[in-house]
């Protein structure tokens, strides 16, 4: 099990040696480093706690400035637990240790987490795919309504009913991607595919 945190960058392209263009997403990796080992007999789970990225000291509350100690200023810290589901058993890690991108290399299959784009409160048509009424035939204002939502004879809206509301800025995986290219002097990978998220976009990136 291979694991690291990044920032999503920006979709490009590159070429296969046969030519073919592949489109991709850049994922900027900063310094990833353990910060924390979860144990099943002191938590109750076994996972690797990864702080990433850097911030301004003053603004790191006290707790964690004793939890880190001199390992540094994280901006985020994540934590990535070990599935008995998992095809590869984590890696034997301790505090302090600095995870880098050499650990993956191209077509190795991955999956990627990420904040969603949020699109703000929308209606049925954007949010869950609604033909809408009819474009002629008398209609005047339906183009775009949600039409009847129950039957006569209840007096309330079912739990679960597909309605306006808000759109994006959900937790969203996408499973069996694949590593592109990977170039560790600049601390890019590349995943082939689009990525959850808009440019900066904290992304977690889990082997399969």
């Amino acid at each position: 099990m291979k694991f690291i945190i990044g920032r999503k960058l920006n979709m490009s392209q590159i070429y296969t040696p046969e030519g073919a263009a592949i489109p991709v997403t850049a994922v900027a990796i900063r310094n990833n480093v353990v910060t924390q080992l979860r144990t099943k007999e002191k938590d109750g789970y076994e996972a690797v706690q990864i702080g990433e990225g850097e911030r301004r000291a003053s603004l790191v509350a006290k707790p964690q400035k004793g939890q880190w100690k001199d390992l540094g200023s994280f901006a985020t810290v994540r934590e990535f637990r070990s599935t008995p589901y998992a095809l590869h058993p984590a890696p034997s890690l301790k505090v302090g240790d600095k995870l880098s991108l050499d650990q993956f290399k191209t077509g190795d299959t991955i999956a990627v987490s990420a904040i969603s784009k949020g699109k703000g409160f929308q209606g049925v048509v954007k949010r869950h795919g609604f033909k809408g009424g009819p474009r002629t035939h008398g209609q005047k204002h339906s183009e775009r309504e949600p039409g009847s939502i129950g039957g006569g004879l209840r007096t309330h809206v079912p739990v679960g009913t597909r309605m306006a509301g808000r759109m994006g800025s959900d937790r969203v995986t996408v499973r069996n991607l694949k590593v592109a290219h990977v170039d560790a002097e600049e601390g890019i990978l590349y995943v082939s595919g689009a990525v959850p998220g808009k440019r900066g976009t904290l992304v977690e990136i889990v082997s399969e």
